[in-house]
C-alpha cells in the first residue's frame, strides 16, 4: 500500500540503490522466487528496489541493515511472519530467516499479493491460541 499525505519533515526521500541480484555480482533485471518459482522482475511500483516474491511473499536473507546492500552472509529463506503498519500508514512485511532467525522489516510493493497480505493481517484472528477477547481488548 502506497503513503497517503505528505512526508513527515524529519524523514528524506528513498534514493534509488544500485542493486546485484545475482550470485556472481551482476546486474539482473529478475530473480526466481524460491518459495512459488516465479520470475519476479526487480522493478516494483512503490519502492526502489524488490527482495520479496509479489505472489508468495517470500524472501532470501541477503540484506544487513541497509535495503540493498546485499551484506548478509546467510542467504537463507525468509518467509512472511505478519504485517506492521508506520504511523504514516505505510505497510510492511515482518520477514523471519529460517536459517539464522533473524527478523526483518520490509516495504510492501503495490503489485503485491493482496490476499496473501489480508491472510497476514488476520492470521492474529484466526489462531486458536489466543483469545478474541484479548486481541479486542487491545
Amino acid at each position: 500500500m502506497t503513503r497517503r499525505g505528505a512526508r513527515s519533515a524529519g524523514r528524506r526521500p528513498q534514493r534509488a540503490k544500485d542493486v546485484l541480484h545475482r550470485p556472481a555480482g551482476t546486474r539482473g533485471d529478475a530473480f526466481r522466487c524460491v518459495g512459488c518459482r516465479l520470475d519476479v522482475s526487480v522493478v516494483a511500483p512503490g519502492t526502489a528496489h524488490r527482495n520479496h516474491c509479489p505472489s508468495c511473499l517470500v524472501s532470501l536473507h541477503v540484506d544487513r541493515r541497509v535495503p540493498g546492500d546485499r551484506a548478509a552472509g546467510c542467504g537463507g529463506r525468509m518467509t512472511a511472519l505478519s504485517l506492521s503498519v508506520r504511523a504514516d500508514g505505510e505497510w510492511m512485511l515482518i520477514h523471519h530467516c529460517l536459517t539464522c532467525g533473524e527478523l526483518s522489516a520490509n516495504r510492501i510493493a503495490g503489485d503485491d499479493n493482496a490476499l496473501a497480505l489480508i491472510r497476514l493481517a488476520l492470521r492474529p484472528l484466526a489462531d486458536a491460541g489466543v483469545p478474541a477477547r484479548v486481541l479486542l481488548a487491545l
